[in-house]
C-alpha cells in the first residue's frame, strides 16, 4: 500500500498537540540531538531537539521531541521519514501530543491481537492508514525485539477508529484471522472480567514425579481436553505446578470443584482458574490491603509503644510493669539480630480504656535508671504527617509568603542551632550570621560551645541586622536593663516553681547518663529553656557526624521533640539517625514545596 498524504495531515491547532512539534520513538540508545539535527534539518529550519534521558544515568530512553519552525516541515518530516532506520532501528515518528489525557483515555484507539511475528511497526501503519489520519502505530515488544502478536493503532477521528474495526476485524493477515476491537483500558477490563466463565485451571502441589500424561488422565474424567503441561526448568525436573485447558467451561468448572483439595499421593491439590500475572497481583493487593487495614482497625487504640528501655528489660518484665493496668495482649521487647535490646518495646492492651490508662500513668516514669516515653502506636506515615504538621502549627517551618510581583519573598528557614564565634559568651546577644551563604556557611562550621538561636525553641529566624522588640528598648535604655533583669529574675524565682520541684526524681537519676556525658540532677533543676541548651550541646555534633551540611537546621528541629526521646536518641545511634531521616524528608519536602512556589511567581 503506497502511503497517502491524508493519512498524516496535520491537525488542527485546536487540538491538544503542537503542530510544529513532532515525537521520536524506538530510537537506539547511542543516537544524540546532534544526529537527530543532522537529519531532520534536511527537512527544514529546526527550533529545538531533545533525547529525553534518565535522570540518573543519564541514558537514553529511546525518545525525542523535535520542534520546526513551520509545521509544514513537520508534516513532510512525518510523511518522508517515518520508520527510516537510524543505528540499526527504524524510527516511529508522530505528532507530539502535549496532553496526556488523549493517550490515557483510549478514544479512537484500536487493539489488534493474533498478528503475524513478521508484521512490525511500518507493516501495521501500511495495513491501516488508508482508514484515516493515524496518530500512532506501534506492534507490542519483548526484550530482544520479537513481536508479542498484538498492537495498537490510535486515529484521529472515531469515525476512522469504527470503519477499521468493520472492515479489518477477522481477516486474514499472513494466513492468520486477525481480532481488531476497541481498546479498553486495564482498570475497565479488571472490573468487567467474568471470573465464571473460563477453560483453564491451574493445578500445583502434585507430585514432583508426575508426567503430563498422568496429569491429563487425573482430568480427562471431566471433559474434553485440549492441552495439559507440566511447567518445568530448564534440567527437566517439574516446577510444581501446571495447566488444563477444558474445551468447555462447564467441564472446567466441574474439575475445580471437585479436585480442589483433594489428596493425591499425600498431598493436598491445589486447582482453580488460570489468571494472569496482572490480574493475581491484584487480588493479592486487594488481599494484603484488607488484612492491613484489619489489623490497623485491631489494633486501633490499644497498642502502646515504648522506649528508653533499660538493656537488661525482657518481655516478661516489660509486661510486669504494665499488666496492673489492664489485660495485656502481648509485651513484645524489640531487639537486633543479636538478640541485644534496641531500647524500646510495645504493649499490646484488650481494651482501649486500660491503653489510655497506661500512657496517663506510665509515660515518664522511672523505670531503672531511665525515664520511660509511652504513647499510642503509630505507622511510620503517620509520624511522619504529624511531624511536619508540628513544624507548621510551631512557626518552625512556615509556607513561603505571597509577595508583590517584582519583590523577592523574605526566606523563611527552620531553627538552626548555631555555634558562638570564638570569643562569644554564653547567654549574650545571639550570634545571627549573614543572609550570604558563604558566610553562613562559615560561621556553622567554627568550634565552639553551640546554642540554640534565639535561646527559645521554635523562634524564628531573625535577618542580619534586626533584633525583637524588647532587645530594642533596652537598646535605647541601657541604663536600665540590668535592674529590670535582675527585678525580672527575682520575681520569677519567687513566683515559678523551678523544673526540679516540679518533676523530682530519686537519688538512683543523679548519676551521669552513661554515653552521653549528661547529669541526669542538673538536667532536672534545670529550667526548660537550659534544659534544651544542656541537650542540645550534646545532640549537635552527633547530627553533625551524619549530616554535615544541614546539621543546625537539623538539630532545631529535634530540640522540639520531648526531652525523654532526646536522651533515648543520644544513647541510641539507630533511633537517632532514623529521627534525623525523618526530618530530612520534612526538611526536603518544605524545600521543593518553596522552590516550586518560587518557580509559579516567577512565570507569573
Amino acid at each position: 500500500m503506497s502511503v497517502q498524504p491524508s493519512a498524516t495531515a496535520a491537525p488542527s491547532t485546536g487540538g491538544p498537540y503542537n503542530v510544529a512539534s513532532l515525537y521520536v520513538g524506538d530510537l537506539n540508545s547511542e543516537v544524540t540531538e546532534a544526529m537527530l539535527f543532522e537529519k531532520f534539518s534536511a527537512v527544514g529550519p529546526v527550533l529545538s531537539i531533545r533525547v529525553c534521558r534518565d535522570v540518573q544515568s543519564r541514558r537514553s530512553l529511546g525518545y525525542a521531541y523535535v520542534n520546526f519552525q513551520n509545521s509544514s516541515d513537520a508534516q513532510t518530516a512525518l510523511l518522508n521519514m517515518n520508520f527510516d532506520d537510524m543505528k540499526g532501528r527504524p524510527m516511529r515518528i508522530m505528532w507530539s501530543q502535549r496532553d496526556p489525557s488523549l493517550r490515557r483515555s483510549g478514544k479512537n484507539n484500536v487493539f489488534i491481537k493474533n498478528l503475524d511475528k513478521s508484521i512490525d511497526n511500518r507493516a501495521l501503519y501500511d495495513i491501516f492508514h488508508s482508514f484515516g489520519p493515524i496518530l500512532s502505530c506501534k506492534v507490542a515488544e519483548d526484550d530482544s525485539g520479537t513481536s508479542r502478536g498484538y498492537g495498537f493503532v490510535h486515529f484521529e477521528s472515531e469515525d476512522s477508529a469504527k470503519d477499521a474495526i468493520e472492515r479489518v476485524d477477522g481477516m486474514l493477515l499472513n494466513d492468520r484471522k486477525v481480532y481488531v476491537g476497541p481498546f479498553i483500558p486495564r482498570k475497565e477490563r479488571m472490573k468487567n472480567r467474568d471470573t465464571t466463565t473460563f477453560t483453564n485451571i491451574y493445578v500445583k502441589n502434585f507430585d514432583p514425579g508426575m508426567s503430563d500424561d498422568e496429569l491429563r488422565e487425573l482430568f480427562e474424567a471431566y471433559g474434553t481436553i485440549t492441552s495439559c503441561k507440566i511447567m518445568r526448568k530448564d534440567d527437566g525436573t517439574s516446577r510444581g505446578f501446571g495447566f488444563c485447558a477444558f474445551q468447555d467451561s462447564d467441564a472446567a468448572d466441574a474439575a475445580v470443584k471437585r479436585l480442589n483439595e483433594t489428596e493425591q499421593t499425600g498431598k493436598k491439590l491445589y486447582v482453580a482458574r488460570a489468571q494472569k500475572r496482572a490480574e493475581r497481583d491484584h487480588e493479592l493487593q486487594k488481599i494484603f490491603h484488607q488484612k492491613k487495614a484489619e489489623r490497623q482497625r485491631n489494633y486501633q487504640g490499644v497498642n502502646l509503644y515504648i522506649k528508653n528501655l533499660d538493656e537488661e528489660m525482657t518481655d516478661e518484665d516489660l509486661k510486669t510493669a504494665f499488666m496492673g493496668y489492664g489485660s495485656i495482649s502481648s509485651a513484645k521487647v524489640m531487639t537486633d539480630d543479636k538478640g541485644v535490646s534496641k531500647g524500646f518495646g510495645f504493649v499490646c492492651f484488650a481494651s482501649p480504656e486500660d491503653a489510655t490508662k497506661a500512657v496517663t500513668e506510665m509515660n515518664n516514669r522511672m523505670i531503672g535508671r531511665k525515664p520511660l516515653y509511652v504513647a499510642l502506636a503509630q505507622r511510620k506515615d503517620e509520624r511522619k504527617a504529624q511531624l511536619a504538621q508540628q513544624m507548621m502549627t510551631r512557626g518552625v517551618i512556615q509556607p513561603p509568603m505571597r509577595m508583590p510581583p517584582g519583590q523577592q519573598p523574605m526566606p523563611v528557614f527552620p531553627p538552626m542551632y548555631m555555634q558562638l564565634p570564638p570569643g562569644a559568651v554564653a547567654g549574650s546577644r545571639p550570634f545571627i550570621p549573614s543572609l550570604r551563604p558563604q558566610r553562613a556557611a562559615g560561621n556553622w562550621n567554627r568550634p565552639g560551645p553551640p546554642f540554640l538561636m534565639g535561646g527559645t525553641p521554635g523562634q524564628p529566624f531573625m535577618p542580619h541586622g534586626t533584633m525583637p522588640m524588647h532587645r530594642a528598648q533596652r537598646a535605647r535604655n541601657p541604663g536600665r536593663t540590668s535592674n529590670q533583669q535582675q527585678r525580672s529574675g527575682q520575681r520569677g524565682n519567687r513566683g515559678t516553681p523551678s523544673y526540679a520541684q516540679a518533676h523530682p526524681t530519686s537519688t538512683s537519676t543523679a548519676q551521669s547518663t552513661e554515653g552521653i556525658g549528661i547529669d541526669t540532677e542538673k538536667l532536672a533543676r534545670s529550667t526548660p529553656q537550659e534544659q534544651k541548651q544542656l541537650l542540645g550541646e550534646r545532640l549537635f555534633p552527633k547530627v553533625r557526624e551524619i549530616d554535615q551540611f544541614n546539621s543546625g537546621k537539623i538539630t532545631g528541629m529535634l530540640l522540639e521533640i520531648d526531652n525523654s526521646e532526646i536522651l533515648h536518641m543520644l544513647e541510641s545511634k539507630e533511633s537517632l539517625r532514623a529521627k534525623v531521616e525523618e526530618a530530612m524528608e520534612v526538611l526536603k519536602a518544605h524545600q521543593a514545596n518553596g522552590v516550586a512556589d518560587t518557580a509559579v511567581k516567577t512565570t507569573k
